[in-house]
């Protein structure tokens, strides 16, 4: 066992430990203090215990009765039902709230607990004041058995909201199995995933969920990876594939050795990220705490105030004091505390759902002011691999006809371009001939027979070797080619050039899209690269992009972010990783793209678990979209407080408008479920 505590040992600092709880559901949720160690279950246990003791104190309760006009049933001991059950209330359910004022206190960040545990408290020690007759008022019994109980609802909500978010982590963990097959020399035995060491060998079946990361060492099948990576055709393995656990295995059966198990799977990698993402806290959410607090202040100043002018004034005590009790009721900022974690946590789980791993949510906060978004060229906008871009054929040969003689003659060939003709053909989904007597001429190019005819291919060193026929269609067609930094290839037939074709990295479709979606919204796209001016300025050209970097070097990528942002303009860089860190962390959101297996892209703020360049606009979305709502929900719940404090205090008394504890605590739970709807919304957004 002590190895296994070494391996979980490296995890502590980030919070590699929490997963354990979240596979069982109970999360610990430290994301938001207040409720550390609570979950929605407890909360909606006491909610409905609470809500049973709390109707008899509301049906016994002197004021409810003069109210609604009834007579509740009398005999010996009648009276005692409002404090005894009130007091049990107090006791049961308000003690949560003691305990979170006493943390939030022993931290000194006074918030939230603190006000609703200040008005429950001086309501029961009032109530108790005036139930032993040491002063002439009116018990508030029923009004602190509903404030309990409506506050217990408004934590009910608030976790199950927050716990939702972690379902997306809850999902993904559903992908591993629970038990594998080990195939050991005396057989294959079934044990649980956790028991699986490196180096064992696992047997996954067909239709099986993989359960840990490991290496194909016997089989071959086509497994579904679409959870992790977001790509819809499923992947072939074979033997010395990589497999991620949490796939799905297809039609064949696969012998894996295990590399990685339980905390160091890509998918923990992934769970690990959004967790931290939901934890990182965000400037909004820093606003939104110290709104909390200073409205802890107010309230209590408020209180204070209410209580001395109302004595003042010369209201009796018993007046002055529900007045008290209602400003601190009014005043708990539930909705304040629920307005941006609400919010973050959809966003962030939304943003999952479609791909993008939120690894710190600055990143996605800022998105929404962006101005430029350069991009990494190859690998990004590009497939980084060569395919024949264009084709220019003779009179009386098609271009179908060309490129499938091309590929046949090219099959056998392990050069990245003749790789780039055949990979061409095959997306085309033809039929590749086999080729006969195939040879490479040194320098020049290749030779096969294809149908029984003999063809060359080769650039224009074996035109000259062959002193070929080429017509000026071809040529043109060969220098524009040339001109943009393109190969352009010949196939030629007894010494006749039939068809050129420009081999080059080919432009992913989804490129197109997402450089006018940016556009469409205000935002200048930049491209930067390694590769030769010519090349560079022909995908931009085709693609519409602004601004051009050819040439660079990686470790200058990070200059060019600066040199952008030294003209004021907010930049995000979209890199694949691996020599676009620098850059990646110098701009001021780091996007890191097609990284979706290699999870632990450390640059990058925000990973896009597809290599599909639109996901960038979608963040932009998701980022002005999510800004709006917190903006809402914080006025929503900050100017609620502006109306109903002073309503509270009892400005409007002369004119016989009063606000009961109890309907400040409707009022409070309202405006909390206002917010909570509200964020949902965010849901709808269209990305």
């Amino acid at each position: 066992m002590n190895d296994e505590a070494d391996h979980h040992g490296d995890h502590d600092a980030d919070g590699g430990h929490q997963h354990h709880a979240h596979h069982h559901g109970h999360g610990d949720h430290e994301g938001h203090d207040a409720h550390a160690g609570h979950s929605p279950e407890m909360f909606r246990d006491k909610f409905w215990l609470s809500l049973f003791l709390t109707l008899p104190v509301v049906f016994w309760s002197d004021h409810i009765q003069e109210l609604l006009g009834y007579q509740a049933p009398v005999f010996p001991g009648s009276d005692w039902i409002p404090p005894v059950l009130g007091t049990i209330v107090f006791v049961y359910g308000g003690w949560v709230f003691l305990q979170g004022a006493w943390h939030e206190l022993k931290a000194r960040l006074p918030g939230m607990m603190t006000l609703i545990a200040l008005a429950i408290s001086v309501a029961f020690v009032f109530s108790w004041v005036v139930q032993l007759g040491l002063i002439d008022a009116s018990a508030l019994w029923w009004e602190l058995a509903t404030l309990v109980t409506i506050m217990l609802l408004g934590h009910w909500i608030e976790m199950r909201s927050i716990d939702q978010a972690r379902g997306a982590l809850k999902e993904l963990a559903k992908l591993l199995p629970d038990t594998a097959t080990r195939i050991t020399d005396e057989g294959e035995e079934q044990i649980p995933v956790n028991e699986l060491r490196d180096g064992d060998m696992v047997l996954v079946r067909p239709g099986e969920s993989i359960p840990v990361d490991g290496v194909v060492r016997r089989g071959a099948s086509d497994v579904n990876e679409a959870m992790i990576t977001g790509e819809s055709r499923p992947v072939k393995k074979e033997e010395e594939s990589e497999v991620i656990a949490g796939t799905i295995n297809g039609e064949g059966s696969l012998r894996v050795e295990v590399t990685g198990t339980g905390e160091d799977t890509k998918l923990s990698g992934i769970m690990r990220l959004v967790e931290e993402a939901q934890q990182s806290k965000s400037r909004a959410q820093h606003l939104a705490d110290r709104a909390a607090q200073l409205l802890t202040g107010v309230a209590l100043g408020a209180g204070v105030l209410t209580l001395v002018v109302w004595q003042f004034i010369g209201a009796p005590i018993d007046f002055s004091i529900v007045r008290t009790v209602t400003v601190l009721v009014i005043a708990c900022p539930h909705a304040l505390g629920l307005a941006v974690p609400l919010v973050v946590a959809i966003s962030t789980t939304l943003g999952a759902q479609n791909g993008l791993l939120v690894r710190d949510r600055r990143g996605l906060e800022e998105a929404r002011s962006l101005n430029t978004v350069i991009f990494d060229k190859t690998g990004t906008l590009t497939l980084g691999e060569h395919r024949v871009v264009e084709m220019t054929v003779t009179e009386g040969m098609g271009e179908e006809e060309a490129l499938r003689i091309a590929a046949g003659v090219e099959s056998e060939s392990e050069h990245p371009i003749a790789r780039g003709v055949v990979k061409t053909a095959e997306d085309r989904g033809m039929e590749v001939p086999m080729p006969d007597g195939f040879r490479a001429i040194t320098g020049k190019g290749v030779a096969a027979s294809v149908d029984g005819v003999e063809y060359h291919m080769g650039g224009p060193a074996l035109l000259k070797a062959e002193e070929a026929d080429v017509s000026s269609t071809l040529r043109d067609a060969a220098e524009k080619a040339a001109g943009r930094g393109q190969a352009a290839i010949y196939l030629l037939r007894d010494g006749e050039a039939l068809a050129v074709f420009a081999v080059a990295d080919a432009i992913r479709e989804e490129s197109y899209e997402a450089v006018s979606a940016l556009h469409e919204r205000g935002i200048e796209v930049a491209m930067l690269t390694g590769d030769a001016r010519a090349v560079a300025e022909a995908v931009a050209e085709e693609l519409g992009i602004d601004t051009v970097f050819a040439e660079v070097l990686p470790d200058e990528k990070a200059s060019k972010v600066r040199e952008l942002q030294a003209q004021g303009k907010k930049v995000a860089m979209v890199g694949d990783g691996v020599n676009d860190a620098p850059a990646l962390a110098t701009a001021d959101i780091g996007i890191a793209i097609g990284a979706g297996t290699d999870v632990a892209v450390e640059a990058g703020h925000i990973v896009l678990v597809r290599s599909d360049p639109r996901d960038i606009p979608r963040i932009v979305t998701l980022s002005r979209a999510t800004y709006r709502k917190m903006l809402q929900n914080l006025w929503w719940a900050a100017g609620y407080n502006i109306f109903a404090i002073p309503l509270a205090a009892g400005v409007l008394a002369a004119w016989g408008i009063l606000l009961t504890p109890a309907v400040g605590a409707v009022l409070m739970s309202a405006s909390t479920v206002v917010v909570a709807v509200n964020a949902q919304f965010l849901k709808g957004v269209e990305l």
